[in-house]
């Protein structure tokens, strides 16, 4: 069995993955670290585990676990390790954001491979270290790859996408009390979302010569869990060839599907999907990308990358299904 770490347990990234690993056959979770609730039941904190998982939260860790996933704030993932020591043989793979740019990718000797699996399934399969894809730029990317693939980029990308409350966190601030985003909508970030860096550089990677701008303007919608992205760029071919290439591209992913029909994001709450729709109207191609941010977005991508990383079939422990109504 592969024994697991996780680092920051008592966030929303941290309870999915417990749900998850809980009923992973091949995985048993070893420690939850959160120094905030170190020694209460985890089921305190992740209230519906009640009956689940019989552990407790610890401040220590235990260095020679198999596989570490970093559920912390931004900026924190480097600072934890450099004050804890990991066994060579550990593999991590970190939700935050703090290796996801090339940049960045080198820490401590570590190299870090970006982990979006549609875009690079074999450097996963071979990678120790991993930095988990952001949210956004989850949904985002899986609306544009297949087109950078095919050198269709050469227009402005524009993006009107909206998350959940749960893409805020646990953290409290003026905008995530339910007084003020429930019955209420609001942008924020314009232009300048921190999911933007690792966008273009995959972007990139498939069409090096991409120049444009990529426009993008974050909301904050009044639910739980979810993103809607609806992504539109200058396109000259027909939407029926459009398809042709997001077909051809994500025909072997395991979670990433194009529907002929317009979507609604109970498609994908509770499940590990992207669902893409292709739309052309006088000379433009909107793509809609839908996830659920904790599950594609976080947690659910995250074991699926465990599970490249590890040699299982990378749909292992998570065959989840929408809540529907």
């Amino acid at each position: 069995m592969i024994q697991v770490g996780i680092i920051g347990g008592a966030g929303y990234t941290a309870g999915e993955l417990i749900r998850l690993l809980i009923n992973h056959p091949e995985a048993q979770i070893n420690f939850v670290f959160s120094t905030s609730n170190a020694g209460n039941q985890i089921s305190k904190v992740h209230q519906d585990l009640v009956g689940d998982l019989d552990l407790k939260f610890t401040d220590t860790v235990n260095p020679d676990v198999d596989v570490l996933f970093l559920c912390l704030g931004h900026g924190n993932s480097v600072k934890f390790l450099e004050a804890n020591t990991f066994s060579e043989n550990t593999k991590i793979i970190d939700l935050g954001n703090d290796f996801r740019l090339e940049a960045d990718k080198v820490f401590k000797g570590k190299t870090f491979v970006y982990g979006l699996p549609e875009l690079q399934r074999e450097a996963i399969k071979e990678a120790n270290y991993l930095a988990n894809p952001g949210c956004f730029a989850t949904a985002i990317q899986l609306a544009l790859l297949p087109l950078a693939e095919a050198n269709k980029l050469n227009n402005d990308v524009h993006i009107n996408a909206v998350t959940g409350a749960t893409g805020a966190g646990t953290s409290l601030s003026a905008t995530t009390h339910y007084t003020w985003r429930d019955n209420n909508f609001s942008y924020y970030k314009p232009f300048t979302h921190q999911h933007l860096g690792e966008i273009n550089q995959s972007v990139k990677q498939l069409q090096s010569n991409f120049s444009s701008e990529i426009l993008f303007m974050p909301n904050r919608g009044n639910f739980s869990r979810g993103i809607f992205a609806t992504v539109y760029t200058d396109y000259e071919g027909s939407v029926e060839e459009a398809k042709d290439l997001f077909n051809a591209y994500y025909k072997d992913a395991a979670f990433t599907f194009v529907s002929d029909d317009f979507l609604h994001l109970k498609q994908v709450v509770n499940t590990t999907k992207c669902l893409i729709h292709l739309h052309k109207h006088n000379g433009k191609l909107l793509v809609t990308s839908i996830i659920d941010n904790l599950l594609k977005g976080a947690s659910g991508q995250a074991v699926q990358n465990m599970n490249l990383m590890f040699g299982l079939e990378e749909t292992t422990g998570l065959a989840l299904k929408a809540t529907y109504f």
